[in-house]
């Protein structure tokens, strides 16, 4: 099922859609697609965002992370 709506583009999104028509996309299909992109990269960065947040809290992990950088000092070429 498509819905149609409208929308008012400012001159950077304009050039944002032009550039996927010049790539071969219709419009509808450019928007389509860019909605989509968008709504999985927020997606992502939120998982990205409570997977840093809970490693964050992970007592165990930080200190693991402190013992392996303490270590890689020891390897580090004097001077």
């Amino acid at each position: 099922m498509t819905v149609p709506i409208s929308v008012r583009l400012d001159a950077n999104a304009l050039h944002a859609l032009d550039q996927l028509e010049a790539a071969g996309m219709t419009r509808s299909q450019a928007i389509r697609t860019a909605l989509v992109e968008a709504a999985s990269r927020r997606n992502s960065m939120e998982a990205l965002a409570a997977e840093v947040a809970s490693l964050e809290a992970d007592e165990d992990d930080r200190a693991e992370m402190l013992a392996v950088a303490d270590f890689m000092e020891t390897l580090r070429a004097p001077g």
